[in-house]
Order: structure tokens, then C-alpha cells, then sequence
């Protein structure tokens, strides 16, 4: 294909280019600049999943009981409205809210400062000879500092939604586990939550940054419209939502498994996966595959196009970029 309307065809031009339009004059950069990207992150996520909560406690309960719940996401709905109102579709919706808003900021403004230190350390032509790389390195590191900050309220949530009677809402739920078995059980899933988030996370970013960059090569984005930039925000963010999905729904599934109880007296948490994997089977692990299809697709467009937004919206414009 031939060079994108807004590259030089040539590395070491694009990066002079790139480097000389981030340093403009009021050109946001450091804190000012990743504070905002975290801002942007925080809100699209917290939005996003929030909205997303009876999906998710559906999918929650057909992974945790696929015997009673086996008619899919439509028949899964009718059943938990059926036997416990129309409000129990919402449970979990604070730690939800408030985890995601937290795993969101680190998510989006650890990426950004992480794929911008790999262009320091390595140099603009080989970050950008070596961009997939740098997209999935950045995607993990940003990701490991978002689950340390996500762990304790998604354990909270699983509980909610696994037990409905157990505690009403974040506050209770957070304050029984703390109390009853103590600060540890809100990283029993820890090591899961690195499992199932990372590989969605790098898979995320990097088919969202693929995706784009194969759409920019034919849309000029710096004459593209707000309007149309969105719209290549949210169909990128579909397609990456439906990739990541596909790769983090085993880990999802057993993270459902093993916040739902506490383990045995003395047992692990390497044996308590090993034991969820045995049971599950490769089949096993997919329960709600569907459902997450669905939500993951439709949330992670809809992240991508609210973050691109906010961050117009707010001057978050500075930052190097190193797609060709």
C-alpha cells in the first residue's frame, strides 16, 4: 500500500515530523498531558462497564451455574428478573463503577506513558520499525498497575453477584470480605485477573492500533471530520473488543470460579486453578462465550470512542505517535 497521506514515506522525517508537532507551543506534555489521558481512560471505562452490568451479572451467573442457566443471554435475563426482580440485573454496579473507573486510568494512561518511554528508550524509527512490539509491551505493563488497582473491588462484585444476599452493595460487601477473611481474599483472583487481563489488554491495543492504522492509510485523519474519526474509533474498538474476548474468556471464567468460595484450608491459589481447569475442560471455559462476545464487542468500541472524544474534548493532543 502507499504511505498514509500524513506520513513522509520515510521513518526518519515522520519522526522529526512527529517530534517537532509534539513540541508545539501549548502542546500539553508530562503531567498535564497524562493526567488527562487518565482522565479520558477512567471515564470511558467506568461508563462503559457500569452500563454494561446486566450483561455482565448474566454472564457472571452462566459461568458459575451453566446447568441452571442454559438458555443463553436473552433466557439468562428472563430468569434472574423472573426469580429476583428487576433490579438484581444491576447488582455489583457500585464496585463496577468505581473499579473500572480506577483500572481505566491506569489502563489508558499507563499505555500512553508507556508506549511514549518505549519511543524515548529505543529510539522513534526503531519503536516505529518495531511498533506491534511496543504496542503489546506497553499494553502489559499498563495493565499488570491496573489490575493492583482493580483486584480487591472486582473480588467484591463477583461475591455480590455470585451471592446475592451476602452484603448490599460495594460499601458492605467491601467492609464483610475485609472483616471475615481478611485483606489477602482480595487478591485470591489476583493471579487470574493478570491471566485473563493482560493477554485481552495487548490484545486489545494492538488490533485496535492495527485496525486504525490499516483505516488511515486510506482516511487522511488530519482532514477526517470528528464525526468520522469516531466512527473509525468505535468500528476499530469492535473488532479489537471481539479479538480480546476470544483470548481472555478461559481466564474469565475461572476468575468467576474462584471468587465465588473460599479454598480449602491451606490450598493455594496455583492448585485452586489447576483444580477449576480440570473441571472446566476446554468447553467448560467458554460458558458465556456468547454473552461476552457481546458485551466485550459493544463495550470496547464504545471505550475507544468516548476516550478519543474526551480527550479533544479536554486539549489531550500532545504525545508521539509512531504508526506509519
Amino acid at each position: 500500500m502507499s504511505a498514509p497521506p500524513t506520513s513522509t514515506g520515510s521513518t526518519k522525517l515522520d519522526a522529526i515530523k512527529q517530534n517537532v508537532a509534539a513540541a508545539e507551543p501549548g502542546k500539553l506534555t508530562g503531567l498535564q498531558l497524562y493526567s488527562r489521558f487518565a482522565f479520558a481512560g477512567a471515564v470511558c471505562c467506568s461508563v462503559t462497564h457500569g452500563g454494561l452490568t446486566p450483561v455482565d451479572v448474566v454472564k457472571t451467573r452462566i459461568q458459575l451455574d451453566p446447568v441452571k442457566y442454559n438458555k443463553g443471554l436473552i433466557g439468562g435475563f428472563r430468569q434472574v428478573i423472573a426469580s429476583e426482580g428487576a433490579g438484581a440485573v444491576w447488582t455489583g454496579f457500585g464496585p463496577t463503577a468505581a473499579g473500572y473507573f480506577l483500572q481505566g486510568a491506569f489502563k489508558f494512561g499507563g499505555y500512553e506513558f508507556f508506549k511514549q518511554q518505549s519511543i524515548n528508550l529505543l529510539g522513534y524509527e526503531t519503536a516505529s520499525n518495531n511498533r506491534t512490539a511496543v504496542y503489546l509491551a506497553s499494553a502489559a505493563c499498563a495493565e499488570f498497575f491496573a489490575d493492583i488497582a482493580l483486584c480487591p473491588l472486582e473480588a467484591t462484585r463477583i461475591r455480590l453477584v455470585s451471592e446475592p444476599t451476602f452484603a448490599n452493595g460495594l460499601i458492605g460487601g467491601f467492609g464483610k470480605i475485609a472483616k471475615t477473611e481478611g485483606f489477602g481474599a482480595f487478591y485470591s483472583g489476583f493471579g487470574p485477573i493478570l491471566f485473563k487481563q493482560v493477554p485481552y489488554t495487548m490484545a486489545k491495543f494492538v488490533v485496535y492500533e492495527k485496525v486504525s492504522e490499516l483505516i488511515y492509510k486510506q482516511v487522511d485523519k488530519s482532514t477526517a471530520s470528528g464525526g468520522t474519526q469516531t466512527a473509525i474509533n468505535l468500528g476499530s474498538g469492535l473488532i479489537a473488543g471481539l479479538a480480546a474476548a476470544v483470548v481472555s474468556q478461559p481466564a474469565d471464567t475461572m476468575l468467576s470460579k474462584i471468587n465465588k468460595t473460599k479454598g480449602l484450608p491451606g490450598e493455594g491459589t496455583t492448585s485452586r486453578l489447576i483444580k477449576i481447569a480440570k473441571e472446566l475442560g476446554l468447553r467448560g471455559s467458554y460458558a458465556g462465550i456468547g454473552a461476552r462476545l457481546f458485551m466485550v464487542g459493544s463495550l470496547t468500541a464504545g471505550q475507544f470512542a468516548i476516550y478519543g472524544d474526551i480527550k479533544k474534548a479536554i486539549g489531550a493532543t500532545g504525545g508521539v505517535e509512531i504508526a506509519k
